[in-house]
């Protein structure tokens, strides 16, 4: 009866008070380095506890209670639907002479696999809609075989990171008996003679521990079709080194098998090799964190990379194995103004996408890096290529903007052409909207790009709703990309604001370094630079101006709003990582490091004492009103971080704006959320902004 009782008395003071559900503190202090460290939300970091349950409950139903009297909610829910209604391709590959393609028809939850036949005719590969009832079973990774008889894919439950493995035969359609567990930030590598699958996996977490154990000890594994997981075969493990991450890659020749020794979510890495034809013994090739390097593709011995070695905004070298001494390294493309994304080896030609002031750009060019041509595209936008066998002449890519959905194009590699393969018709009408990049300057002086979306023809009076997004961190880039939570944002009049803080890698890894450990205040400043832009140039104000992030983007928005409480009208932090001591004894939270610093050490816990959004929330400050958003089943920034920052900063509000706390049940970080979820996630986030920024 107590966790009845309490329960009871914390939803009724919320609802007779209309103030947030009291959250219990609990004299809790540590010394950090020699500060003294309190920390009265802890209890918190149990989110099994009855008494955790119970605060989370009271705390649903508070944000609950305030959203769901927000007016217009219904029109809301009928717009954001009509727009979610249509049908998109996200992805397509060719393998043997089959194409793989996902299709989500309309309001579907999920994404489905289909397979088209040489002769055009298309069925249901795979459908994950079958799998839950609600929706909330996404397939989270797949690839077919080289030949295109078999399609490796993941399936992953409640938003969790963690996937089941599972091999489906395309000519049946139905799935092999085996199964592989334990996987999680891995990509199936088939090996060319399609007989099986090399994968990394880290050891099962104890039991009760799934969703929040560290994980550490990452080991390298072949699986072979028609065999037992127990009976794979282990290729790598470094059990002196628990924090080394490892990915896969083979050879289309079948004779080396590559290791990309990662630490952490540093780009920098190690390569090893293994020659498979001489008894796979482990060659270090490149050791050492000092550059990141890729594999692209192989002639005998030779293996091109694309690399950021003395390079960071990246080149493409060759390395032959057999006389793999640095001098001999050769270098195939040059480092250029732009930043170089990815490298495709394909019909013997390196397809090369970079990036021209955060747009994508693709360059074809020859082995010896002649450049061919480069292809012309849709617009501006942002491209993911999708690359094919070494004899594919046919290339696939995606192309989207702002206010323009994901769309597939075939291209010829023989005659240069590009043609859409899927068109979407979308229910909007693009052409009453415009993009234009500004650039400003931030707090150092430092130039800083930025896009914005609005309706052509717009007043700068000051006066414009305005959702400025950002990130900066991990080296991810923020290119144009499509949203329908933007376009109902745009039909209210709003304005939507990306800028490219420092932090990404929009022009190269010295750019990702300036926005990482002892730099990181950079990122708050360019993020606060840009709203102050937008003022100044008469967009907005700051009663119309709101913040929005996920992830590191929520750690963002949380430095800022502590910052800067007075410069927005409205935060919405997402998902974020909130408590900058703790962050690394969760999950994978320690592989943060490489980004962040680690709070273990002195100098780096100094950084991060000034900007943790925790524990830089201030009593008696009137803060906005604050939307925290997380989900139970968030296995890579665990809810604790988003229920302690959202206690804290309840019991700190001195005014009346709401500081609300949103916890999305069967679902995780973001990846894999139903439509459904989608949805009413949109429509809460919208009507949301329509009162803070009285729209």
């Amino acid at each position: 009866m107590r966790l009845e009782f309490y329960l009871f008395f914390l939803c009724m003071f919320a609802i007779a008070f209309g103030a947030p559900p009291p959250s219990k503190r609990i004299d809790f202090e540590e010394q950090l380095h020699g500060v003294k460290v309190t920390d009265p939300y802890r209890w918190l970091e149990d989110v099994d506890s009855s008494e955790t349950r119970a605060w989370v409950i009271a705390q649903s139903q508070y944000a609950r209670a305030h959203l769901d009297k927000l007016p217009g909610r219904a029109q809301l829910l009928k717009r954001i639907t009509e727009l979610m209604d249509y049908t998109r391709y996200p992805a397509l590959v060719k393998r043997g002479k089959r194409i793989f393609f996902l299709r989500r028809e309309g309001l579907q939850n999920q994404a489905v696999l289909y397979v088209q036949e040489p002769d055009g005719r298309q069925r249901i590969l795979l459908d994950p809609n079958a799998m839950a009832k609600d929706g909330t079973a996404a397939l989270s990774t797949w690839e077919p075989s080289p030949n295109g008889k078999y399609v490796v894919y993941g399936i992953a439950v409640a938003g969790s990171d963690w996937q089941i493995w599972r091999v489906r035969g395309v000519d049946s359609g139905k799935d092999l008996d085996d199964r592989v567990e334990w996987i999680k930030f891995a990509a199936p590598v088939w090996s060319p003679d399609n007989k099986g699958v090399y994968y990394t996996r880290f050891p099962e977490p104890p039991e009760g521990e799934r969703l929040t154990a560290v994980n550490f000890f990452n080991k390298v594994y072949y699986h072979r079709l028609g065999t037992k997981q127990s009976d794979d075969k282990l290729l790598y493990e470094r059990p002196d080194q628990k924090e080394w991450r490892f990915d896969a890659w083979a050879s289309e020749d079948g004779r080396y098998l590559l290791l990309v020794v990662g630490f952490g979510t540093a780009v920098e890495n190690q390569i090893f090799y293994q020659d498979l034809r001489s008894g796979g013994k482990t060659v270090e090739l490149i050791r050492g964190f000092d550059a990141a390097y890729v594999p692209i593709g192989s002639k005998g011995s030779v293996v091109y990379f694309q690399t950021t070695d003395r390079a960071p905004r990246g080149r493409v070298i060759a390395i032959d194995l057999e006389n793999p001494d640095r001098a001999q390294w050769k270098e195939i493309i040059p480092q250029s103004k732009d930043t170089l994304e990815q490298t495709f080896w394909t019909a013997g030609k390196l397809i090369c996408q970079y990036m021209r002031d955060v747009k994508s750009a693709i360059e074809v060019h020859d082995l010896d890096g002649k450049l061919l041509y480069e292809v012309k595209l849709p617009g501006v936008g942002q491209v993911v290529w999708s690359s094919g066998a070494q004899e594919e002449m046919e290339q696939f890519f995606s192309f989207t903007g702002f206010t323009t959905p994901g769309t597939i194009y075939g291209h010829d590699l023989k005659t240069r052409e590009s043609r859409p393969v899927f068109p979407t018709a979308l229910p909007f009408d693009t052409s009453l909207y415009e993009t234009k990049q500004v650039f400003y300057a931030s707090k150092d002086g430092t130039r800083i790009p930025m896009f914005l979306t609005y309706r052509r023809n717009i007043a700068r009076n000051g006066e414009n709703p305005t959702l400025l997004y950002g990130y900066g961190g991990f080296s991810v880039s923020l290119l144009p990309s499509f949203s329908i939570l933007y376009l109902a944002f745009l039909e209210k009049g709003g304005v939507v604001a990306i800028p490219n803080l420092r932090g990404g890698g929009e022009y190269g890894e010295e750019w990702h370094r300036a926005g990482m450990k002892q730099n990181k205040q950079n990122v708050f400043d360019d993020f606060i630079g840009a709203a102050q832009w937008l003022i100044a140039n008469k967009y907005t104000s700051s009663r119309k101006l709101a913040m929005m992030g996920g992830s590191n983007g929520g750690l963002l928005v949380g430095a800022s709003l502590n910052q800067r409480p007075d410069l927005f009208a409205a935060a919405i932090p997402m998902v974020g990582v909130m408590d900058m001591l703790r962050f690394h004894k969760f999950t994978v939270g320690q592989a943060w490091t490489s980004d962040y610093g680690n709070p273990d050490h002195r100098e780096d816990f100094v950084t991060m004492m000034k900007y943790s959004p925790l524990q830089n929330i201030r009593p008696g400050v009137q803060y906005p009103p604050t939307l925290i958003m997380t989900a139970d089943h968030d296995d890579r920034v665990v809810p604790a971080h988003s229920f302690k920052y959202g206690a804290a900063l309840q019991h700190a509000q001195e005014g009346k704006s709401p500081i609300l706390i949103r916890i999305e049940t069967s679902a995780g970080h973001g990846a894999g959320k139903p439509a459904s979820k989608t949805m009413a996630e949109y429509v809460d986030i919208i009507a949301f902004l329509q009162e803070s920024l009285r729209m």
